[in-house]
């Protein structure tokens, strides 16, 4: 039974199945029980559907090893059983989202952490343990890598904005600090990675002076596109697929984030314009990173249309 694996109800499921999308929520809710995982359907409901975050909770504990952290690819990209810090950093986010982020799980999510931590107390991106499995081809695998700012920034950033007190944030937190303020070059996934630890550091003086800092960057790199209109004439990363560009509502996911800042607002109204437009027939938003292997874009594009409709009912668009 259909209700049986979403935990819709009948009602709203065969609402969703049988009535043509006429809105941006309704396209969207037929999309993500067509296509979604479980846990994307249960984020989904969690959201948009009033429903529960122990379902969503439940969905995500089955991502969860062992050690304490997550694998059996949370990132559709990084695949395989074995837990690694991005696929960890992604299950705090859920976390931190549906009020979860603490207790006994969280605990053991700090030993882990601890555990696969590099001399400096930081996070790699990538832990060695993947090597033998599937990952995207511009995710290297190496014995000894370094610290990295995409994993430890998010991680650190959740467990400070839910108050979290372990041994293992105090290292964590001054190699992101250090990180982030001594950008010289940068790209967007990085800054996204800064902005998830700024926006909830406990210094917001400091975290205000680094977010104008980065902005700057991020300005005069061209790496945000401001007029969509104009897309071609902006920059795509080093080494980022061609088309991969990022927008102005890839930065400034709500009104509350210190990247809002970085934007006037007739470029936020064209950005939110630009995102509602992206959605596509089937009622999902797309991906526009390279698709390296069969599923995985099918896997992420529902994670990427829940975002999607955050950040426009955030600002205030009519879903």
């Amino acid at each position: 039974m259909p209700q049986a694996v979403t935990g819709a109800s009948p009602a709203s499921y065969g609402r969703a199945m049988a009535l043509p999308g006429t809105t941006v929520l309704s396209r969207a809710e037929r999309f993500v029980w067509l296509t979604a995982r479980v846990l994307e359907q249960r984020r989904f409901e969690f959201h948009f559907l009033d429903g529960s975050p122990d379902a969503v909770e439940m969905a995500l504990t089955a991502y969860r090893n062992p050690d304490g952290g997550y694998g059996h690819a949370l990132e559709p990209d990084l695949r395989g059983p074995v837990s690694q810090p991005l696929h960890t950093a992604a299950a705090l986010r859920v976390l931190d989202v549906i009020g979860r982020c603490g207790g006994r799980r969280v605990e053991q999510i700090c030993r882990y952490l601890t555990d696969v931590s590099t001399a400096d107390g930081a996070l790699p991106a990538v832990h060695p343990s993947l090597r033998g499995y599937p990952a995207a081809p511009w995710i290297p695998v190496v014995d000894d890598p370094p610290s990295d700012l995409l994993a430890t920034g998010p991680v650190v950033g959740a467990l400070q904005r839910n108050d979290v007190w372990h041994a293992w944030l105090f290292r964590a937190t001054d190699f992101c600090w250090s990180a982030i303020e001594s950008l010289e070059r940068t790209h967007p996934y990085e800054v996204h990675a800064a902005l998830a630890f700024l926006d909830s550091a406990a210094d917001r003086g400091r975290a205000e002076a680094a977010a104008d800092r980065l902005g700057s960057l991020v300005r005069a790199q061209g790496l945000a596109v401001t007029d969509p209109e104009r897309e071609a004439e902006f920059a795509v990363a080093e080494g980022y697929a061609p088309g991969e560009f990022h927008y102005v509502t890839d930065f400034a996911r709500t009104p509350g984030s210190l990247a809002r800042r970085w934007f006037t607002e007739d470029e936020m109204e064209r950005g939110l314009d630009a995102l509602e437009a992206r959605q596509r027939e089937d009622g999902g938003w797309p991906v526009n990173w390279r698709e390296w292997a069969p599923g995985t874009a099918l896997e992420s594009r529902p994670g990427v249309t829940v975002e999607a409709l955050l950040t426009l009912r955030a600002f205030g668009r009519r879903l």
